[in-house]
């Protein structure tokens, strides 16, 4: 798949009818990890149904002035791209994408599309990552580093070069 990004991705803020899409992109990032439990089906997507919803709760009470917007890849939704922006930094709440457009540089070009913002604002950007992300790489590719560790969660930094 080629992408041309600055015209084939959008970002959209996300709406009511949207939760069950982002329920999926959420269940797409903890399938392999739910796999292993030995449940059935039924009670793997009530469980990640439900961690879904407190998830979604937690984002919107604790981040309630952050972009909550859905990516798109020519008008359809692929994934999520929550960012909380404040006066000392540019939080990435949550970027997820479906697995069928992981590893395409959907992930990276988002990303990057924040250090021109957090340049001119002199400010870092924060994300909290699991230790077992694989999206951990690509974040230290990009020139993050880790800030603190916190059981299974690291909080990575980019600071802009000025």
């Amino acid at each position: 798949m080629s992408l041309d990004f600055n015209k084939d991705l959008s970002l959209r803020p996300i709406k009511a009818n949207d939760l069950a899409f982002l329920a999926d992109v959420y269940a797409s990032t903890r399938i392999d990890e739910v796999a292993l439990m030995p449940w059935a089906e039924t009670e793997k997507k009530a469980f990640l149904q439900m961690q879904f919803e407190a998830q979604h709760q937690h984002y919107q009470l604790h981040y309630a002035d952050a972009s909550f917007d859905i990516i798109e890849y020519q008008g359809l939704a692929i994934g999520r791209f929550y960012v909380h922006r404040s006066a000392t930094e540019i939080r990435i709440v949550d970027i997820s994408l479906l697995a069928s457009h992981r590893g395409l540089g959907i992930g990276t070009y988002l990303m990057t599309s924040l250090f021109d913002e957090a340049k001119n604002h002199d400010i870092s950007i924060r994300i909290h990552v699991e230790s077992m992300n694989p999206a951990l790489h690509l974040y230290e590719r990009l020139g993050f580093h880790r800030v603190t560790e916190n059981g299974l969660y690291f909080l990575l930094e980019y600071k802009p070069l000025n």
